[in-house]
């Protein structure tokens, strides 16, 4: 199995919700782009919430149109060895250290999971820290995970509030989906 490694945090001052995936595919990998598979969902999805074409968008303008929003990215696995794309075939991973940005960013109060893997290892990563921020498991954006796009757009509303400020606790709604 290959080692795979993630890409460099996308946040600045103004990040208010961070991202977090577990471990970019192989065409993210190719085009060395978070959720750079063209049938990954995510910036669909996060323009759905954003009011932005997102996907019409140079990689480098949708990077800049999400920290204008206040929106980070992540993934939760640092590196690891993988077979394909699924986060089932993870192995040997090593974790980001999530509350090592957390604490250099203070201004993050709300953290998305995109998918149950992410949400499971990420939970377990930050521990009793995760009870000091707004936390939402989601749907995974991957192909791989074959809920309707209209299901998946609708829990990614909850993004909306959370940049927002409003909700608070724990949904564990997408952390036994399917990746």
């Amino acid at each position: 199995m290959t080692l795979k490694r993630c890409f460099d945090p996308v946040v600045d001052d103004r990040t208010r919700l961070l991202v977090l995936g577990s471990l970019p595919g192989d065409k993210s990998l190719a085009v060395q782009e978070y959720y750079g598979n063209r049938q990954n969902k995510f910036w669909e999805l996060v323009g759905e919430v954003i009011g932005a074409d997102l996907r019409a968008m140079s990689y480098s303008a949708r990077l800049a149109t999400l920290r204008a929003h206040g929106i980070g990215l992540w993934d939760v696995v640092a590196e690891a060895h993988r077979k394909g794309s699924l986060d089932s075939q993870i192995r040997e991973r090593n974790d980001n250290d999530l509350l090592g940005l957390l604490a250099r960013h203070p201004g993050i109060t709300a953290i998305a999971f995109n998918g149950g893997t992410a949400g499971r290892l990420g939970l377990k990563v930050l521990g009793d820290a995760a009870l000091n921020y707004r936390i939402v498991a989601l749907p995974s954006s991957s192909p791989a995970h074959t809920m309707r796009y209209a299901d998946k757009a609708a829990q990614w509303q909850a993004l909306r509030l959370m940049l927002a400020g409003a909700g608070g606790g724990i949904s564990n709604e997408g952390l036994d989906a399917d990746e």
